[in-house]
């Protein structure tokens, strides 16, 4: 699973670069999201922009990525097709996640930062 980081002045964008996060890469998603949000600022942003499938596992390690957050950390969701939607809105995991409808949105007016 490939995860890609942007940081900007105002938080950290992670763009997950994979079709799925299911039972087969959750572990792998996990380990990633904790080395890159380490040292990284208060608002961490999700772009799950090329993702069509999340499977309980999946959805399982997204929550487990929000729970290892340092203290005052946020983890914000972007760009959920209709599919990955679906799962959080069933779930009711839209209520516990800010969810933005583009990426574009999130970092408006903010400049890269490295």
């Amino acid at each position: 699973m490939q995860l890609d980081r942007d940081i900007f002045e105002n938080g950290l964008l992670i763009t997950v670069a994979s079709a799925r996060i299911d039972a087969s890469g959750a572990i792998q998603f996990k380990d990633q999201m904790r080395e890159l949000t380490a040292s990284g600022p208060a608002r961490v942003v999700l772009n799950l922009e090329q993702v069509e499938f999340v499977d309980s596992t999946g959805l399982g390690a997204i929550v487990a990525s929000m729970k290892q957050l340092a203290t005052g950390q946020v983890l914000e969701l972007a760009a959920l097709n209709s599919a990955v939607d679906k799962v959080f809105r069933l779930t009711r995991m839209d209520t516990v996640f800010t969810i933005h409808d583009k990426v574009d949105e999130v970092f408006e007016g903010s400049r890269r930062a490295g």
